[in-house]
This record gives C-alpha cells, sequence and structure tokens, in this order.
C-alpha cells in the first residue's frame, strides 16, 4: 500500500534519554532518517552541510522566514534553528519518516505547519529526582544542572499536549514504547495514500 510518511517529535528534559533512544530507534531504519535543522551558528570541526546543519547567514535565515521556508524555527542563545519545509514535505510524499528532536515550542509550530502529518511522543524520567541523577551521572557541573532542572519543569508542564509519553525507567522498554508508538502510527488509515 501506498502511505504518507509521518513526522514523529521526540521531546524531553535534558538528560531524560530522548538523544539515546533517537539514535536507536533510527539505527537500521530505512523508512525513516533525522531532520535536518539550518542554523546560523557557525560549522563546528567535523560538521556537514545538509548532514548535520544548513548552515545559513542570519540575512539569509531571515529571508527564509519570510518566505515561509521554515516550518518551525527559534532563536536559542542569540542563535536561529529551523527545520526546512521543502525536505520534509518530499520525505513525506515519498513515503518516508521524519524523526524530529525538537522542544516542546517547536511540535506546537511544526503540527499547526502540518496537523494531520505530525505525532509527539515526550519522553520522561519517572521522577525529577530519577532526572537529577542522571545529569550528575553524566558529569555536567551544578549551574549546569540547576539550569536543566528548571528547564524540566516547563517541559514537563506541557507534556499533555503530546500524543503519547513514554517514562524512561528502563531504556529497552522505553525503545520497545516508541517502536509500537512508530508503528501504529505508520498503520492509521489517515496515512494511506
Amino acid at each position: 500500500m501506498k502511505r504518507r510518511g509521518l513526522c514523529l517529535v521526540l521531546a524531553a528534559p535534558s538528560g531524560a534519554g530522548k538523544t539515546s533512544l533517537s539514535r536507536a530507534l533510527l539505527d537500521g531504519d530505512t523508512f525513516m532518517s533525522l531532520s535536518v535543522s539550518a542554523t546560523t551558528r557557525a560549522p563546528r570541526p567535523g560538521e556537514q552541510e545538509g548532514v548535520h546543519y544548513y548552515f545559513k547567514t542570519p540575512e539569509t535565515f531571515a529571508a527564509m522566514i519570510a518566505a515561509g521556508e521554515f516550518l518551525e524555527h527559534a532563536n536559542v542563545f542569540g542563535r536561529s534553528y529551523g527545520t526546512p519545509r521543502a525536505p520534509v514535505e518530499a520525505a513525506l510524499a515519498a513515503g518516508r519518516d521524519v524523526l524530529f528532536d525538537i522542544d516542546w515550542q517547536g511540535y506546537r509550530q511544526l503540527r499547526a505547519a502540518l496537523p494531520n502529518d505530525v505525532m509527539g511522543v515526550f519522553i520522561r524520567t519517572p521522577t525529577l529526582e530519577d532526572l537529577r541523577t542522571r545529569l550528575i551521572r553524566r558529569g555536567d557541573d551544578a549551574a549546569t544542572i540547576a539550569r536543566r532542572m528548571a528547564e524540566a519543569e516547563t517541559e514537563l508542564a506541557h507534556q499533555t499536549e503530546f500524543d503519547f509519553i513514554i517514562e524512561n525507567r528502563d531504556f529497552e522498554v522505553a525503545l520497545s514504547d516508541l517502536r509500537a508508538v512508530r508503528r501504529a502510527c505508520r498503520l492509521m488509515t489517515s496515512r494511506l495514500a
């Protein structure tokens, strides 16, 4: 059957395991790719144009916003980031799924831009103390942990806006849940062309 691709958004407080789950979900999957964002920041060593980011000047980025070329965009710490519309729409039309690693604000924008093509999954830890422990274990300093914990409370306040909430208590169980969500979303009658 011919089907339309899906935009699968993963959002989570920093330290909840979103990046690890994203990588595991993408591993060996030929029908899904990670969305590539545009940014005004300079490339870091080893980053490649169109693979890690689309690197834009602030002027070009502003022109793209004005032309409606982004599905979502934001300014983070003085740098602009956004999801170019054309590659995502091409993937969806070809029946390919696109995975997004964005926050709740980006999720809102993306859902407004593509209301029939977006499913959101919020990843969380069982408790805030579990999250703090993970941040400590990964070596974040005290100031970073305090900032991330404050941000986590804001993120958690928006978790009910998502279609699914997965508690990452055990990585393999959370990954299994995430794969089940994706599979169910792919089988929805609304995905059939």
